[in-house]
């Protein structure tokens, strides 16, 4: 029985993973089983990470607009618990945005939730 080098299939699932390996460094972007070391973990991390950035955004978010509510003597928490009496629906994002953007709109909307 002759021996079965690697045919179309295995050429193809090799080149794949290769390319996905292209730019590492050294041996990791052109030696098939380093290089699919390499690419299952990128992989790992880039699932993980995605999850991550969410939480990080959030934080930044956070961060931001309670860097820019001090100086109008509320803390975040207090801010928060004004727009939900006041009924605006505003997400993070946005009055992060707004906060770091147009500090003259934060400043009004701020003003409207404290009467």
């Amino acid at each position: 029985m002759p021996r079965a080098k690697g045919g179309f299939k295995t050429r193809r699932r090799r080149k794949s993973i290769l390319k996905m390996a292209k730019g590492y460094y050294s041996a990791k972007s052109r030696l098939y089983r380093i290089a699919t070391e390499a690419v299952d973990k990128a992989l790992r991390h880039s699932y993980r990470d995605r999850k991550t950035r969410k939480r990080n955004f959030r934080a930044l978010w956070i961060i931001r607009i309670n860097a820019a509510i001090r100086a109008f003597g509320l803390t975040y928490n207090q801010f928060i618990s004004l727009l939900r009496k006041s009924n605006i629906s505003l997400n993070r994002k946005v009055l992060a945005d707004m906060a770091y953007s147009d500090p003259v709109a934060f400043k009004n909307l701020v003003e409207k939730i404290k009467s």
